[in-house]
């Protein structure tokens, strides 16, 4: 039986790389996939593009309030992709809870893998509705490695905003020029939120 996968990470830990190359993987055998992010990631607008260039076109573009099952059943059908394989699903955690469950039905009633790649939790440590979703549904549940500046292993996700760690705002802030990202490890994370006079980790 299909399986919906969930591969996870903090910032940098190359999630989008790894989607494009299983992608790439699945191509090369002849086999069919779909490439869904939500459209609420402007980043790179109908690519996915991995941090050292790679690009893939990305097939759906899932809006909010939107059926992704039936968008991604749609597609497969107009664009002759039967028998489809794998649908890959990048910054799975800006999908709504809805729209996850939908990936499990596709999975599990349509028979076709399901391998979403995002981010478990924001720069306040709070987890995404649609993480969320994934750690409650997912038949398996990965986590993507990456380092913090003091080389320990990255858990965090660190938002700056004009180079200065910020602590307040609203869960998605993504325009690729005055925010900015970075992974941090516990104790790093700490130390910036105790220089921002901030108070996340109660």
């Amino acid at each position: 039986m299909a399986k919906l996968h969930f591969k996870y990470g903090a910032m940098n830990s190359g999630k989008s790389d790894t989607l494009i190359k299983t992608a790439y993987n699945y191509d090369e055998r002849g086999l069919a996939t779909l490439t869904v992010k939500p459209a609420l990631d402007t980043k790179g607008e109908d690519w996915v593009v991995a941090r050292g260039g790679a690009k893939r076109l990305v097939d759906v573009l899932a809006c909010a309030g939107e059926d992704l099952r039936a968008r991604v059943n749609a597609t497969a059908d107009e664009r002759g992709l039967r028998p489809l394989h794998c649908v890959l699903v990048d910054e799975s955690q800006f999908l709504e809870p809805a729209q996850i469950d939908d990936l499990f039905r596709i999975a599990k009633h349509d028979g076709v893998s399901v391998i979403c790649y995002g981010l478990r939790s924001d720069f306040r440590t709070s987890m995404f509705p649609g993480a969320s979703r994934l750690f409650e549904l997912a038949d398996n549940i990965e986590k993507l490695p990456t380092m913090c500046r003091c080389g320990s292993q990255a858990e965090f996700n660190c938002r700056a905003v004009g180079g200065r760690f910020v602590f307040e705002g609203s869960q998605v802030a993504i325009d690729g020029a005055e925010t900015t990202y970075m992974s941090l490890c516990g104790p790093c994370f700490m130390q910036e939120e105790e220089r921002a006079g901030a108070t996340v980790l109660g």
